[in-house]
């Protein structure tokens, strides 16, 4: 096996999915002049969690996913977590919207369709939920226009497929928002990879990472493998950027860094139903969530989404939550297994202790027969016939086991994360949902965590703004702000907009 050294690059990305291509967009954006490079283990990009089939695409603004909207003892519905997620995805509006303004994205119908989000449950102990989350929701500006009925026929114009063949006297209630999104972030990612190649950009694929070693100059020499022609090289970088989703944690343990300490992960898999037949995906029109199943992960929550793929329409239904210890959809089951270190061996096992009812679910999950999960279909699709669904593996998705500081335990957390290096050289993205809905939010917190001296008037702060109108408004709370920015990007992007 031979050696070989590559020329110095100011940025090196990790991973070629929707989070290394806007976080590298965003920095060429803001200095054209930083010599990048982007490398990827597999032979192109967008092959993992950002491709279409492996994530629900829904354009997570917190519409519509009950798991963002928890309810207190009181019976009240806390909207603080929805609120955030929903500005984020402005954020990444933002973003899309100047791509298309400057040409960098030709049309955002190559990835993005309106497409209404809702929330459907049945049960009057969920009824009462759903009316208070829309109580709370509906008088915030962030979710102006949101829809609330109880009605069968009604529901029935919004999703047909949902009421037909129903009791018709089960107690049932939905949301609708029709500023909902489809978003197909694996043809996102390939567009923003694209024009970053025709920029000069360099990707590498098939460049497996096997060590990152800092320097005494506060460089990193980051060492790969070409898994086609075995040829080993390595590359000299002032700044690394670890955007692999599930392979984020073991290239973090490899980076060495003190702030990686006591981290884990705990993959969760996912298996999809999908219906491409043209009878039945023409009668529906929407991402319907439900709610989920107690101890479930948040991925998991039961949706049956319009999907639009390379111009055709598809259902899918699930995910049904599984466990794998793979990290990565194209990983090893060793994956889990060599994660373990001495420093989060203890926060995994208090996470194993204090999440039996998710372990039990997941172990049911993976011992449920297709005719029981074909059952959780026909709660949403009462008339679904078997002969019109297939199977669709889904891609990894690896929680963040955090350390508890002091106590030698961890938690779970359901969510994004970035670990950042103390002299800011490095950072790593862990965890998942929202994930690829709130990138470019997620960029940004890169620039302020990592890049903060550049943040200035005379740096990269007007570009920044230019970018994103709204950078430092508070879009909860200014109400005027955030109806501006919908109108702006609604318009560019051809999305559906409530003035």
């Amino acid at each position: 096996m031979s050696s070989r050294s590559e020329p110095d690059v100011d940025v090196l990305l990790i991973g070629a999915g929707i989070m290394s291509a806007t976080t590298g967009t965003l920095l060429h954006t803001l200095e054209p002049g930083l010599k990048m490079m982007v490398v990827e283990r597999l032979h192109d990009c967008a092959l993992e969690s950002s491709m279409a089939w492996n994530n629900a695409g829904t354009g997570h603004a917190a519409n519509c996913e009950l798991n963002y909207t928890p309810q207190r003892p009181d019976g009240s519905v806390d909207i603080s977590e929805a609120l955030k997620v929903n500005t984020e995805f402005d954020i990444s509006r933002q973003l899309w919207a100047y791509l298309v303004e400057k040409g960098a994205i030709p049309d955002p119908r190559a990835f993005l369709h309106p497409c209404p989000h809702m929330s459907f449950v049945w049960g009057e102990e969920n009824v009462a939920f759903l009316k208070a989350r829309h109580a709370a929701m509906s008088a915030h500006h962030c979710y102006r226009g949101m829809e609330y009925s109880e009605d069968h026929a009604k529901i029935a114009e919004w999703a047909p497929l949902v009421m037909k063949g129903r009791n018709p006297a089960q107690h049932v209630a939905a949301t609708r928002l029709v500023t909902g999104t489809d978003v197909d972030y694996g043809a996102l990612t390939r567009l923003l990879v694209g024009h970053l190649q025709g920029e000069g950009i360099e990707v590498r694929y098939n460049a497996e990472v096997i060590a990152l070693e800092r320097s005494d100059d506060s460089r990193w020499t980051v060492t790969f493998t070409d898994t086609v022609s075995g040829v080993t090289r390595a590359v000299s970088t002032r700044f690394v950027f670890i955007g692999a989703g599930g392979a984020a944690i073991t290239l973090l343990q490899k980076s060495g860094i003190p702030e990686a300490k006591g981290y884990g992960g705990f993959p969760v898999s996912g298996i999809w139903l999908k219906c491409d037949v043209d009878d039945v995906t023409t009668q529906h029109h929407a991402k319907v969530y439900g709610k989920a199943s107690s101890g479930s992960p948040p991925m998991s929550v039961p949706h049956l989404d319009t999907r639009v793929i390379d111009d055709k329409t598809s259902l899918l239904f699930g995910p049904y939550a599984g466990f794998s210890t793979k990290f990565l959809k194209h990983g090893l089951h060793a994956d889990l297994f060599e994660s373990v270190t001495a420093s989060n061996i203890l926060p995994l096992l208090s996470v194993a202790k204090e999440n039996a009812e998710l372990e039990e679910y997941l172990i049911g999950q993976v011992l449920q027969s297709s005719h029981h999960q074909f059952q959780l279909l026909q709660d949403f699709y009462p008339t679904a016939h078997r002969s019109q669904w297939q199977e669709a593996v889904a891609g990894q998705r690896v929680q963040i086991i955090k350390p508890d500081e002091g106590d030698h335990g961890g938690t779970l957390v359901f969510g994004t994360e970035l670990v950042v290096a103390a002299d800011k050289s490095l950072v790593a993205l862990l965890g998942a949902s929202p994930g690829a809905s709130t990138a470019a939010a997620i960029a940004v917190e890169v620039l302020q965590a990592c890049f903060p001296d550049r943040l200035t008037e005379t740096g990269w702060l007007p570009m920044l703004k230019t970018v994103f109108p709204t950078y430092g408004i508070n879009l909860i709370e200014d109400a005027a702000a955030c109806d501006a920015t919908r109108t702006a990007t609604a318009a560019v992007l051809k999305i559906e907009n409530i003035p």
